[in-house]
């Protein structure tokens, strides 16, 4: 069995669903399926790894869904990692990224799904505003509704392990 079809069997729903950008979908990737396996996630983080550009320093898990993913990349590659959250919390070190220093590191953006891009190119804006040099955001799932074009507009590359295509055709075949 692939991991595209695990992946699509566990995490693909039918029904209607409103995306954090608003956009209503017929289908819907509960990645809190796959990442709470720990069998999965591990396949996940270990066919994700040749997509790290190899100039890698720091992976940043973007809250929530991205920490799992960046927390079993760094198991598997030793690279540190920054916990990255939507707002800095308002105690004790009022830190937007926790963990690893990114200032003035090279930074990769980890995201399990990717819809328009929306959350990645905030997180992106707030880090390279503390000093994070970013080019690429990897995601599991690329939803193709223009993330990859969204985030090439903020010089961001989108490395992706599936499509919502790759992860349909297992549905459907």
């Amino acid at each position: 069995m692939t991991l595209a079809y695990e992946i699509a069997a566990v995490a693909q729903l039918s029904g209607k669903f409103t995306l954090r950008s608003g956009l209503v979908a017929n289908d819907y990737f509960d990645k809190y399926q796959f990442e709470a396996r720990p069998e999965l996630l591990s396949r996940v983080a270990e066919a994700l790894v040749p997509l790290i550009p190899a100039d890698t320093e720091v992976l940043a898990g973007l809250e929530l869904g991205g920490i799992p993913v960046a927390t079993a990349l760094s198991l598997r590659t030793g690279l540190p990692v920054a916990f990255v959250r939507k707002i800095p919390k308002s105690y004790g070190t009022a830190r937007l990224a926790e963990g690893a220093d990114i200032e003035e590191r090279r930074v990769l953006v980890v995201e399990d799904v990717v819809t328009t891009g929306g959350q990645i190119r905030l997180s992106a804006q707030d880090l390279r505003a503390r000093g994070a040099n970013i080019a690429a955001a990897l995601t599991v799932i690329d939803r193709q509704q223009g993330g990859a074009e969204n985030l090439a507009e903020d010089n961001l590359e989108l490395l992706s392990l599936f499509t919502r295509s790759d992860l349909g055709e297992q549905q459907d075949g």
